[in-house]
């Protein structure tokens, strides 16, 4: 048995979206606020029935506000009830739900018969919506009359004071159905489990409730699931961490305390295997309490010959208590053995106190101890399978454990230790393994490219943010199943696969990506991000070097994340019938010899095509892609005279466009030198044949590190088609960060 797939609606962000599981691991991934922790936290929030009473008016989509609200100015504006819709169909559309879908093996029904839909179904999908709905609307519209219309009179018996006229209208509670529920939320609404119909789970939209469901009794998941969860660590208060949770105390210590108590304490529910222990624990106590009495005996002597204790007072008697799982409740309980001299056995060990340890290794170990525990918890391992009743020792067939953002604990290098590892971790008992009886499905939500690095593709669930369309709604977000992405196992899938794994898959985590042609250009344009257009320094931007013949691979990748791309890339221009590379002309039947110019934008093989290609024509039809390459551009070279000319790469264009800064570098080496030969000749004919020449074998990375080192960047004139690409992804970020919302759909009166 496992989850197959979630739909999440009108939780926060997500509005309306499914989230496929994998069968063993599956990570959500996205750039900030796109929407993976409130997909964690619905799990967290409906499916752990202890974290319900978390759920808040913040949880609901903000645009739904607008017809909440218009419910209940509705309500309070027709006094005739009867023509109100007082049934939970009107707020289904509305509140928030998560559905989850079931695979279940012919093996497994007998753990699903107080779920299935209908005598007819046969195995495979089930399906169950938790939805946070109205308890009973009739007494949520009764209630909410009352106290608005006793705010309403108590204002106007307010304004018609003695003053009238002059007296501002008191903000009384309740102004709308907003501020009724922010108070009383949990008084009218409840999480109720309704059973779908298996025939419509693949429908695109999730299916509706017929009318007159009746929600099942208890909790559906009682039995099937056991759920444990690692929060994020987000300072002083993280809303979904417990104050008894050990989460909140990560020192090793705590971690062996909590597992001793729960698995090993022998003093409790004891068995054969405890009486040594035991025996030990009585023996110890027993010499101490007499060395104790003797230790004591002329103290207590002493206070006898106070006349205390009387004839009639109870006599002292000193005894001890024997309490094993304090032995481990100081700070010196967990050591760390540091030097081991085995020339001297005899002598104690150099360790030192788990606190001295370094911070990131102390979370590896408590999170990966917190694993262990929660698998042994499910397990029944040791006194855990004690404590449960007779009729309560079965285990539940699948184990979900939530991990959110395990980069808040661990430091880069442990990251990626840790999501190798904590799988096998789950799956370590001699029940489990390879075992299908019991499932185990290991959910994480990162913003840590180290993770999704050691992750395979198949188990990545892209997040990616929707900007809002309409006036009253808010950006939402959609996932997107990366299984797929790359298609079969092609040269193109294989290579943009391996590629994504030597960068740390930073473009799953960017609000835009730049793929640049080179090294140089990897130096130098973020400092001209940095001087010329700080709203793009203001986001989060993956530069990728990638090269012209190559940039085209990641074509499906880039349109399946739909993220804003700048695609930087050369000309390439080459002759007319051989591949031999020449100065870019016009009119000689020039060929671009670039497959991203050719095969993604602006899709042309001629020269004069590429170089006559409108604007709008550099971009793909959706918008989200743009390339950028060298254009003709004017050159004031000699006796202040401007002639045009077509840059061959990035770093003639640079040079073209700084003549009078390149001049002045006499002191170059290098491929540096010969650019700045080539500024100083005598027209500019001469100088574009002498750059193309260097050009050939010419170190362009070491040029730009030697520009770096001589010149500060914001002397740098940017190159014509560099300055219009930046500019074309600044607009473009500026327009999706633009949120598209009526803020008068929270506030306001009911009426």
């Amino acid at each position: 048995m496992r989850i197959a797939h979630i739909d999440i609606q009108n939780f926060r962000k997500l509005k309306c979206c499914q989230v496929e599981l994998s069968d063993k691991e599956t990570v959500f991934v996205g750039a900030n606020n796109s929407g993976k922790t409130s997909a964690m936290d619905a799990l967290m929030l409906f499916l752990k029935k202890s974290k319900r009473k978390n759920l808040s008016t913040t949880d609901f989509t903000l645009s739904n506000w607008y017809s909440f609200n218009q419910i209940g100015s509705d309500w309070v504006t027709n006094t005739d009830k009867s023509k109100l819709n007082l049934s939970n169909s009107s707020w289904e559309p509305l509140v928030p739900s998560i559905d989850i879908w079931l695979q279940v093996e012919d093996n497994k029904i007998h753990y699903v018969s107080h779920i299935i839909p209908t005598l007819n179904w046969s195995g495979g999908l089930l399906g169950i919506r938790l939805i946070f709905e109205p308890k009973k609307v009739d007494d949520l519209y009764k209630n909410y009359i009352a106290a608005y219309t006793t705010a309403k009179n108590t204002n106007d018996l307010h304004k018609a004071g003695p003053e009238e006229g002059k007296k501002n209208p008191l903000a009384l509670w309740p102004r709308s159905m907003r501020d009724f529920l922010d108070k009383e939320l949990h008084k009218y609404f409840v999480v109720r489990a309704y059973v779908l119909d298996p025939a419509k789970y693949n429908d695109t939209k999730p299916q509706i409730l017929p009318l007159g469901s009746e929600p099942l009794e208890g909790d559906p998941f009682e039995g099937l699931f056991k759920i444990d969860i690692i929060n994020a660590q987000r300072g002083f208060s993280d809303t979904n961490a417990g104050e008894d949770s050990p989460n909140t105390d990560r020192r090793l210590s705590t971690q062996l305390m909590h597992y001793f108590d729960k698995h090993l304490d022998p003093t409790e529910l004891p068995d054969v295997n405890d009486l040594d222990a035991l025996e030990a624990i009585e023996a110890a106590r027993t010499a101490f309490d007499d060395k104790l009495k003797t230790s004591f005996h002329s103290a207590i002597s002493e206070l006898e010959g106070l006349n205390y204790p009387g004839f009639s007072d109870p006599q002292i008697v000193l005894s001890s208590k024997m309490n094993p799982l304090e032995g481990l409740n100081h700070d010196a309980a967990v050591q760390f053995h540091v030097i081991r001299d085995t020339s001297s056995p005899d002598l104690p060990a150099l360790c030192l106190p788990e606190k001295y340890n370094g911070l990131g290794y102390q979370n590896l170990i408590s999170m990966i101890f917190n694993l262990i525990r929660f698998r042994d918890e499910w397990m029944r391992v040791g006194k855990a399978g004690k404590r449960k009743d007779e009729g309560d020792n079965f285990i539940e067939p699948l184990h979900l454990v939530l991990i959110e953002e395990p980069e808040a604990h661990l430091h880069a290098q442990v990251q990626q230790v840790f999501i190798k590892k904590a799988y096998g971790v789950l799956r370590k008992h001699k029940s489990l393994g390879d075992d299908k009886q019991f499932s185990t499905q290991m959910v994480v939500s990162t913003h840590s490219s180290h993770i999704a690095h050691e992750i395979d593709f198949t188990c990545l669930r892209y997040f990616q943010r929707k900007p809002a369309i309409n006036a009253n709604d808010v950006p939402c977000a959609s996932v997107v199943n990366l299984t797929t992405t790359f298609g079969s196992e092609t040269e193109t899938s294989k290579f943009a696969t391996r590629y994504l794994k030597t960068t740390h898959c930073d473009l799953f985590f960017a609000d835009a990506a730049i793929l640049v042609e080179g090294p140089a250009e990897r130096m130098l344009i973020p400092h001209f991000i940095r001087h010329k257009f700080p709203e793009l320094d203001r986001s989060y931007i993956s530069l990728l070097e990638i090269g012209g013949s190559h940039a085209h691979r990641l074509k499906s990748l880039i349109e399946t994340l739909g993220l804003l791309t700048l695609v930087v890339t050369d000309l390439d221009s080459i002759k007319e019938n051989t591949t031999g590379k020449v100065l870019p002309e016009r009119g000689k039947n020039y060929r671009t010899g670039n497959d991203t110019l050719k095969n993604w934008a602006p899709c042309k093989t001629q020269l004069d095509e590429v170089l006559n290609a409108a604007a709008a024509n550099k971009a793909t039809s959706d918008g989200v892609v743009r390339v950028a390459y060298q254009c003709e551009m004017p050159v004031t070279f000699e006796n202040n005279k401007t002639e045009n000319a077509i840059p061959y790469t990035f770093e003639d264009a640079l040079v073209l466009s700084n003549l009078a800064l390149f001049r002045t570098k006499s002191n170059s080496t290098g491929l540096m030198k010969k650019m700045v030969e080539a500024a100083n000749a005598s027209d500019l004919n001469t100088a574009r044949s002498l750059m193309f020449d260097a050009l050939e074998n010419g170190k362009k990375a070491e040029m730009a590190l030697d520009l770096l080192y001589t010149t500060e960047p914001n002397e740098l004139q940017l190159p014509i088609y560099i300055n219009e690409g930046l500019g074309w992804l600044k607009d473009k970020l500026g327009l999706r960060n633009k949120e598209f919302f009526n803020q008068n759909t929270t506030g306001g009166n009911a009426s």
